[in-house]
């Protein structure tokens, strides 16, 4: 049984991995047209929540799933702390180190899976996630893949897409990230298959409450979320014991 739900996982992550490779050239257009560029006002949220730690010049940050660097780079801004990014699709990172060329303070940028971080136990005093943590094959092991990396006391912050709570605004949202979201994105990149996966993968993702209760049982506390834009997006955020 555990071997056939490891051949599953690792399917999964192969598939993620293509998919995400396939895309890596037209993904940051697609995400800052396809979200109004308010992806980028959510980002400056998590880095606000951890301004704290980012004006620690002795401050470790890993950014996790970091795709073509974005949230690395808007962490990185005015900050005194390293900040480190991590991805598992090679084309991705290709595209961060381009991006991150004329940086003052040099992002580096290190291949590695977040179901198995190439980092010792306790090695960071922040790690963030930025729609990345519902495409692990396990949500709840990843989790604790994350806690391990973190100090104790350190902060772990979770920008992914949730459940909208405005009403009668979720049945608009669903009609668009289901129907106007994949023909836009797939006639832009050329795969429609990687924007159908996108809402489907949203769909199976627990909502706030859930991921908040999530979190808390894989050992973080002080749990908390903030809703973003009506709640299309949160940011969870809680603390190693």
């Amino acid at each position: 049984m555990q071997n056939e739900l490891n051949a599953k996982e690792a399917a999964h992550a192969k598939a993620v991995r293509e998919m995400f490779a396939g895309i890596a050239g037209r993904y940051d257009l697609l995400n800052h047209v396809l979200s109004l560029n308010i992806d980028k006002r959510w980002r400056r949220i998590v880095s606000a929540e951890l301004r704290e730690i980012l004006d620690n010049p002795d401050a470790r940050v890993l950014d996790v799933a970091c795709g073509t660097g974005d949230l690395s780079l808007e962490l990185n801004k005015n900050s005194k702390a390293k900040i480190i990014g991590t991805d598992f699709c090679r084309p991705m990172l290709a595209f961060a180190k381009t991006k991150s060329e004329n940086e003052v303070h040099a992002i580096p940028y290190i291949e590695g899976d977040a179901m198995g971080l190439p980092f010792a136990d306790g090695e960071f005093d922040a790690v963030t996630i930025a729609f990345g943590l519902r495409n692990l094959a396990n949500v709840s092991e990843g989790l604790k893949e994350l806690r391990r990396i973190l100090k104790p006391g350190g902060r772990l912050a979770v920008l992914e897409f949730s459940a909208p709570i405005v009403p009668g605004f979720g049945q608009l949202f669903n009609f668009y990230f289901s129907h106007v979201l994949p023909r836009i994105g797939g006639a832009v990149s050329g795969s429609r298959g990687a924007y159908e996966y996108l809402p489907d993968s949203v769909s199976k993702f627990p909502n706030q409450k859930k991921l908040a209760a999530l979190m808390e049982s894989t050992g973080f506390d002080t749990v908390k979320y903030k809703n973003l834009t009506g709640g299309i997006a949160a940011l969870h955020t809680g603390t190693k014991i």
